[in-house]
């Protein structure tokens, strides 16, 4: 069709005017005039539907969601129909009935001074007025407001109002201000994600993208494109973590906890300051105090062995047993930690080496080698260190952005964000609250951007939540997950969040600075070997046949134990 922008390297060209003739071959009609305005308000507006003097009916069906347009003398103002209604309805519905559009004034179709074509811009300088002609907007509107020219785009599905408009998200606007997908379970999230990343990937093999996977969803979505990493091939080595992390892995929450925190913390410096003094191949007496310059927090490898040897010289200092209870609870998490196999990507190596490069390299895809995404299942992690994996995975990400001095733009996508940095502040693990707090907040500076998945946004960090500049709503049944989303989205077209609990599958409500204009999508079908994997095959269809037998079942129970058990025991 003519009226469908062209393009190249996802950058829209300017659409075409349409020409005398319609795109099907019939003749160019009139634009439908269908109401006027009656009453204007700051961004909102009111205006009268018109009937058919000959059948005394509407002419057009208005809906709530479709865009229409007030042409003035100075620009043509775009409008999105938020509410209809009829305030003194007559018995039966009469000719007599006074029929109301309510409008949300978003945006103006003016002059570029450039080069002198219509363009589309966000906000109105030139408000309608009484009187003004309200005119439903035709594909070709459509494809002026929701398709900007001359900017890179990803085109994701289709809109609600036209399906044979493509609905486009501006990409660096999208990728560096932040963006979420928000929906109740089983309504296509994953699906809605994928279908966005897959785009992005497919004009930017350049791409640098790490996905938290918490449910081990997505190991096909992404095919040949992307590094899959588990616990059995991730290596994410103890001495990467801050010395809050590190202490929330090694140390008890009990009264010993403080005991313990200090301990390992000169545990720690001393472990640290005798590997560096090794590997420099010398011995440096220090007096009591000096650190030669170690801190806690410093990603510097250090060894095991060498907390323990800590460990054990001032347990052999003290006499009283309540004074080494503390040391000795410390001593036995950590080997307790250091023999079981569950542990062994963070606490396994025998031998320390300073393999930091390479670490960062394969997790965010240094260089990519054709594998621009990173899909990392964290499904199989121990619940008890799966905050500090994310936490770890996260500021590692933000301070390889910060060191690069933005010349590495990153994607940090994850999903279940809600588990990681919940709204209530004594909820959740700290560090990995802050760190995607962090990023939220100044990653963008460096160029590092979040992608947040939630099926509960009004149990998301707020901070966090009001820092997503686009919003990708889908389904949202509860009232508070709507109020939440309304509290924390700044846009002109709020009213349509209203229509969250009548969405279908793959439709979404669109807001933000990702697209043009607010607007309602239906998500393309991504096709069954980009589908995320869902382990639920239904009940319906699971218990029709026979799906586990006794030599299964202790197949299942080997795995299980055979997950706790001491390494080299097995």
């Amino acid at each position: 069709m003519s009226s469908m922008p062209k393009t190249q390297n996802g950058v829209a060209s300017e659409p075409e005017a349409p020409p005398l003739v319609e795109r099907r071959g019939m003749p160019a009609a009139p634009p439908k005039r269908i109401a006027h305005i009656v009453s204007v308000s700051g961004s909102q507006a009111i205006a009268v539907l018109e009937r058919d003097p000959a059948t005394s009916k509407d002419e057009t069906r208005v809906e709530i969601g479709q865009l229409v347009k007030i042409p003035t003398p100075l620009s043509t103002v775009i409008g999105l129909v938020s509410a209809v209604s009829a305030p003194l309805p007559t018995s039966g519905g009469s000719a007599e009935d006074i029929r109301l559009i309510e409008l949300n004034l978003a945006g103006e179709v003016v002059d570029d001074p450039n080069d002198g074509r219509l363009s589309f811009r966000r906000g109105v300088s030139h408000l309608p007025t009484i009187g003004d002609a309200v005119l439903l907007a035709d594909r070709y509107d459509l494809t002026r407001v929701y398709t900007q020219p001359n900017v890179a785009t990803i085109e994701v599905g289709t809109l609600f109002q036209d399906s044979a408009v493509p609905a486009r998200f501006i990409i660096d606007d999208l990728l560096s201000k932040h963006f979420i997908v928000v929906g109740t379970t089983g309504c296509g999230k994953s699906c809605a994600l994928t279908a966005i990343l897959q785009r992005v990937l497919e004009d930017h093999n350049h791409a640098h993208i790490v996905m938290l996977d918490v449910h081990n969803e997505y190991p096909t979505a992404f095919g040949e494109r992307a590094e899959l990493i588990n616990p059995s091939n991730l290596h994410l080595p103890f001495w990467l973590l801050n010395f809050q992390e590190l202490s929330a892995a090694l140390t008890s929450g009990d009264a010993y906890h403080d005991a313990e925190v200090e301990i390992l913390s000169d545990a720690v410096i001393a472990a640290k300051r005798r590997y560096s003094d090794a590997s420099s191949n010398r011995q440096i007496s220090r007096r009591p105090g000096d650190n030669g310059g170690m801190t806690v927090d410093a990603p510097t490898p250090f060894r095991l062995s060498d907390v323990l040897s800590y460990i054990d010289e001032q347990l052999g200092k003290l006499d009283r047993a309540q004074k080494t209870l503390p040391f000795r609870r410390l001593k036995n998490r950590i080997e307790t930690l250091a023999s079981d196999q569950r542990y062994s990507f963070m606490f396994g190596s025998l031998q320390v080496q300073d393999t930091m490069a390479d670490i960062l390299g394969r997790l965010f895809r240094v260089p990519n080698d054709g594998r621009p995404i990173t899909v990392i299942d964290l499904s199989t992690v121990p619940p008890e260190i799966l905050d500090v994996v994310i936490s770890v995975i996260s500021r590692l990400a933000f301070d390889l952005a910060v060191w690069s001095k933005g010349g590495l733009p990153m994607l940090l996508v994850c999903e279940e964000a809600h588990r990681y940095a919940p709204a209530t502040g004594g909820e959740g693990f700290a560090p990995t609250r802050h760190a995607l707090s962090r990023i939220a907040k100044e990653g963008r500076k460096y160029g590092l951007s979040l992608a947040l998945v939630t099926q509960r946004p009004s149990e998301l960090d707020t901070t966090i939540l009001s820092q997503c500049s686009t919003v990708v709503a889908m389904r949202l049944s509860t009232e508070r997950d709507q109020q939440v989303m309304r509290a924390n989205t700044h846009d002109g077209a709020l009213d349509l969040l209203d229509f969250l609990p009548l969405l279908g599958d793959r439709e979404a409500i669109v807001l933000g600075q990702g697209v043009g204009m607010p607007m309602r999508i239906k998500f393309a079908d991504i096709g069954e070997k980009g589908v995320p994997r869902n382990h639920n095959g239904g009940f319906s269809h699971s218990w029709s046949r026979p799906n586990l037998d006794r030599a299964g079942l202790e197949a299942i129970v080997s795995r299980w134990r055979q997950a706790g058990r001491e390494r080299g025991g097995a």
